[in-house]
């Protein structure tokens, strides 16, 4: 009997190599491993955060001319927030010229970066931080793994698997949508992956659905392939095979991979193929079976509903000869057939009856239809209103047509107002759902009062004077959590709710760009991280409202009342706010840039370190206000009223403070500006203040500041 032949163990030589005289000791190579992964990471997120970093600051300059965001900028940022459970981006919106191009370069360099490196480790074993840190990947032949096992080895072993694990665990904790949660469970599911887990070996798990082995560049090759083989058997506390893989025979050596281990045993492979080919056979007779029998269903019923529709137009057809309570009773009958042919007909019918009685009876079996009628209401609603706009004077045509649009839109008013919180999907989109009568006077307004209108498209709707009193526009959607991906969020963009009652309404991330809010009450309402680009605002009530982080810029609140309102982190930017009374409104961290806020009233307005950078600020009323750290830089202040105004911190450069007025009036008699004045909150609102490179300061406005403590170069 031949005695087997058995390699000695590598261990002795490989821990003499490394502590040779003379050479410098290296890190353990499972340390260097985690080192140069490190690297390669931190190579790659730097890549993408510089010049985000970058663009997010040269967003933040008002000197620099905006343009629409990247189409693909919306599109990535639209794909990760989705399964992060992040909230709804909002897309299109306006950045700084560079920031388009910056941010573009922060979605591409990692890729490309990713890509070359990806594309080293697959021709030379090793990307340059695993050079770096003498580590090197092989397959089992000991040469440079190829594109198709790195690929395998990075994006399926490493990211795909664990990244999915993490995922599941996270999307169905009690804790999601945490970010900072789905952060420390994705590390720990890489951690445990690249510990060879739940393997129980010292490969890594990425490594080993590769087929691939992580080696120290600095030790012989062999050696090191034939200690991790006989390793990753030793230490699953098998000694048979332990023994075994110590023989010199290739059967006794592991399967480097899936495929490797299907070409060692056939039968297994054919087994597993034939029983799956009989599952797949048997799934799709049953799927087929389970389709034609619910479409043979489907048919009968829709043959029963059509026979039954038939014989009830022929009961409505008015040569029937029917009474009106048959006629009234097969108008309902038709209601329930939950049939598209009854809708449609139900919906002509009601925009042709004159029957008062007979209105009544179609409006009760629309509102029983529900939500699928409103399809063909909207489309009748939007087709009434073009016929009433072609007829502009007053006669009994126009009359006429006017009460068929009214029992229309009352009909959708009702269907809503019944269906309520079921009506996150359903299109509104340039319906009419407002009506002047004579003299200009409404004759149908909306009413939904304390409604659920949440994911509803008023794209374009005429709502002007509806009552929307506590109604709420967002809802949590179908995970049941607020501030996530899939909430429910109305569009209202373009639409016109002229003096609309939005007072306590949640209109919170709602869009809203270009929509016309011109007098409408927003009393108390939430407008937090609403979308109010370029919308009409003027002389609107929001005393109390809640818009901080909304994005107002280029809106009109020409005449608005924001008094108490809050306005934290919102973006105004060029926003148009004169005479606006703005009494006691919270601004701070605000966008104000390019502002226009002429003789508006801003006492005791909180604009602490609120950007006002070439706002205008003229004629108005600043008393009390706090501009504390404030960018005053190039704000026109010329005739503002400014006594006792906090100004500490602010930057005032190139501010025009012609006609500014530092002191109440009725502590300014004649030659007030260069005397002391009294003590108290009025001496402390410019102490410190630099004021050198301010415009248009006359010798009374000098003096003031200069006895006050205030900075300039011509103070004794």
């Amino acid at each position: 009997m031949a005695t087997p032949i058995v390699r000695r163990s590598n261990d002795q030589s490989s821990s003499s190599q490394s502590n040779e005289p003379g050479k410098p000791k290296l890190l353990p190579l499972a340390t260097r491993r985690v080192a140069a992964w490190a690297t390669e990471m931190t190579l790659v997120v730097i890549s993408g955060l510089v010049p985000f970093s970058l663009g997010a600051y040269l967003n933040t300059r008002t000197d620099l001319n905006r343009v629409p965001l990247n189409p693909v900028l919306i599109v990535t940022e639209r794909e990760i927030a989705r399964p992060l459970a992040l909230p709804l981006s909002y897309g299109t919106r306006n950045v700084a010229w560079p920031t388009n191009f910056l941010w573009t370069v922060a979605i591409l360099a990692p890729l490309t970066l990713s890509a070359w490196q990806l594309l080293l480790l697959a021709k030379t074993g090793s990307t340059l931080p695993k050079r770096w840190f003498g580590v090197r990947i092989v397959n089992s032949q000991g040469k440079p793994p190829g594109v198709g096992a790195v690929l395998l080895r990075e994006v399926i072993g490493r990211w795909t698997l664990s990244l999915s694990v993490a995922y599941m665990i996270w999307r169905n904790s009690p804790i999601f949508p945490n970010l900072g949660v789905f952060t420390v469970v994705s590390a720990l599911m890489m951690l445990l992956e690249a510990r060879g887990l739940p393997l129980r070996k010292r490969r890594a798990l990425h490594d080993v659905i590769a087929g691939t082995y992580a080696i120290d560049a600095n030790q012989p090759l062999t050696a090191q392939l034939e200690e991790q083989k006989q390793t990753q058997w030793t230490e699953t506390g098998d000694e048979d095979a332990a023994i075994a893989s110590v023989v010199i025979t290739d059967r006794t050596q592991p399967p480097a991979n899936p495929w490797e281990w299907l070409q060692r045993n056939p039968s297994m492979t054919l087994l597993a193929i034939a029983l799956l080919s009989m599952a797949g056979v048997l799934t799709t007779l049953v799927g087929t079976q389970v389709y034609i029998q619910t479409q043979q269903n489907q048919r009968l019923s829709e043959q029963r509903n059509s026979q039954q529709f038939l014989a009830l137009i022929k009961q409505l057809s008015p040569n029937s000869g029917v009474s009106n309570a048959d006629r009234r009773n097969a108008i309902l009958a038709m209601g329930t057939l939950n049939d598209p042919q009854a809708n449609k007909y139900l919906v002509e019918l009601l925009a042709k009856e004159t029957d008062p009685s007979q209105i009544e009876t179609i409006e009760r079996a629309l509102t029983n239809i529900g939500l699928p009628a409103i399809p063909d209401l909207k489309r009748m609603n939007q087709s009434l209103a073009e016929d009433l706009e072609s007829t502009s004077n007053p006669s009994p045509e126009r009359e006429l047509r006017q009460k068929h649009l009214q029992n229309n839109q009352q009909v959708i008013n009702k269907i809503i107002a019944v269906n309520s919180a079921k009506v996150n999907d359903l299109d509104l989109s340039r319906i009419q759902l407002f009506q002047y009568g004579a003299a200009d006077r409404p004759i149908f307004n909306l009413a939904l009062d304390k409604a659920d209108l949440s994911g509803v498209n008023f794209k374009g709707a005429n709502l002007s004077f509806a009552s929307l009193k506590g109604s709420s526009f967002r809802g949590v959607g179908d995970d049941g959590r607020w501030d996530t991906f899939d909430d429910w969020i109305a569009n209202l963009n373009g639409a016109q709710l002229k003096q609309a009652n939005l007072s306590e309404a949640n209109l919170s991330r709602v869009l809203m760009v270009g929509t016309d809010f011109s007098r409408a009450n927003f009393k108390g309402a939430k407008l937090s991280n609403a979308r109010l680009v370029n919308a009409n605002l003027s002389s609107a009530q929001l005393m109390g409202a809640d818009v901080s982080g909304a994005v107002l810029e280029n809106a009109s609140l020409t005449g608005a009342d924001l008094s108490e309102a809050i306005f934290n982190d919102a973006d105004l930017y060029a926003a148009r706010l004169g005479r606006v009374i703005a009494i006691g409104t919270q601004l701070p961290f605000a966008n104000l840039s390019k502002t226009d806020w002429q003789a508006a009233d801003l006492s005791g307005a909180n604009l602490q370190r609120a950007d006002l950078s070439n706002a205008n600020l003229s004629a108005t009323r600043l008393t009390n206000a706090n501009l504390r750290s404030a960018n005053l830089t190039g704000v026109n202040f010329r005739n503002a009223d400014l006594s006792l105004a906090d100004l500490r911190g602010a930057n005032l450069t190139e501010a025009d403070l012609q006609g500014a007025i530092f002191l109440p009036a009725k502590q300014d008699p004649a030659d007030q500006f260069v005397q002391t004045p009294s003590t108290g909150s009025q001496s402390a609102v410019v102490k410190g203040v630099d004021f050198s490179q301010v415009r248009n300061l006359d010798p009374k406005q000098l003096a003031y500041i200069c006895t006050q403590g205030g900075i300039h170069p011509r103070c004794p």
